[in-house]
């Protein structure tokens, strides 16, 4: 796998992105105060804060998965802000994958079902090249030897590992993790990260890592800091030398 994309394209663009709560009533709250932030093809960028900062409503209203008070989102050129449910719908399965800290798998299903479930929602019984491209996420997250265990008869770390070969199945533009390595012991966590740098690498795709941990952001090309809904410093990081 290669990025057959311009790596200097825009994947996501903020301009004056506001979210409120209770707008128009006497308990109006703003939580993002105009944000503007570019996330270009290829980049690998973590998003850090203290708890209370803004990031969760960030990250569900870059996800579309929650609405803008004002302001602008736009994701692969589109704008967002004036899309209906469906063409939020459509553009979410079709551009983005989710990461999250506690994975969400389905614990019925085999591990394989997992990974497939995605494209089982968007078009039903998985085709053989949906078959295919599931089984080679999952050899390369070292899961070649699980797929037929069911979600809840594998360890943390490879339910996590799991999450993402499901959240890569659609081959998405744009990847956004929550906190994915919070539950996960340090060796484990640095595995799962790895698995972010490759596959940002490998696919192309935009790469966006909600972090508390200060050496998996610095890990990171690029460092986003939101503090009380306000982006305070948005730098490139410096590699470690080998």
């Amino acid at each position: 796998m290669s990025p057959a994309h311009d790596a200097s394209e825009a994947v996501l663009r903020l301009e004056g992105l506001r979210k409120s709560y209770n707008a128009g009533t006497p308990l109006e709250a703003e939580i993002l105060h105009g944000l503007d932030m570019v996330l270009r093809r290829g980049e690998l960028a973590a998003l850090v804060g203290p708890s209370g900062s803004g990031k969760s409503t960030l990250l569900n209203v870059i996800g579309l998965l929650d609405f803008p008070s004002g302001g602008e989102l736009y994701l692969l050129g589109q704008p967002t802000r004036l899309m209906n449910d469906e063409q939020l719908t459509h553009l979410r399965n079709a551009s983005i994958g989710f990461v999250f800290q506690f994975h969400h798998l389905i614990t019925a299903f085999t591990v394989l079902e997992n990974v497939l479930m995605p494209l089982m929602i968007r078009s039903g019984k998985p085709k053989p090249a949906d078959i295919e491209r599931a089984r080679e996420l999952l050899k390369a997250v070292d899961l070649e030897g699980f797929m037929d265990k069911k979600a809840n008869a594998i360890s943390g770390g490879q339910q996590q590992r799991v999450a993402i070969a499901r959240a890569l199945i659609t081959e998405p533009a744009l990847l956004l993790a929550d906190e994915p390595t919070g539950n996960l012991d340090t060796h484990t966590a640095e595995t799962v990260f790895d698995l972010f740098r490759r596959f940002n690498r490998e696919i192309g795709c935009a790469v966006l890592v909600v972090t508390h941990d200060s050496r998996l952001s610095a890990s990171c090309e690029r460092t986003i800091n939101l503090v009380d809904g306000n982006i305070v410093s948005d730098q490139m990081n410096i590699p470690a030398p080998k």
